[in-house]
């Protein structure tokens, strides 16, 4: 048995709850905000046997793709005033970061 905790964008969570659930996978699904950008996240808990966590792992890559963005960067508050502007960045977002852990015990009550 394996835990898996996916985190991922929200932009992305709404899919892959769906696919999810067309493919069998029990996920428990949690609010979530940190990164880079302190943006919003989810995380997915999911419960499974051994030999069902490539798969799982093959319908978090098809549904969580990564895609750039462009931010403003913070303006400077040095004061030396060489550079107070601010300038756009792009940005890789998206995709999904996964732990695979071993589960000693599972009971489902």
């Amino acid at each position: 048995m394996k835990l898996i905790v996916c985190i991922v964008q929200n932009q992305d969570s709404r899919r892959l709850a769906d696919e999810f659930v067309e493919n069998g996978v029990r996920a428990t699904r949690l609010s979530s905000t940190g990164g880079f950008l302190r943006s919003g996240n989810t995380t997915f808990l999911i419960g499974t046997e051994d030999r069902r966590v490539n798969r799982v792992i093959e319908i978090i890559r098809e549904n969580c793709s990564t895609r750039n963005q462009t931010i403003m960067t913070p303006p400077s508050y040095d004061f030396t005033m060489e550079s107070d502007l601010t300038y756009p960045l792009n940005i890789e977002v998206g995709g999904a970061t996964v732990f695979v852990m071993d589960v000693e015990q599972f009971h489902q009550l």
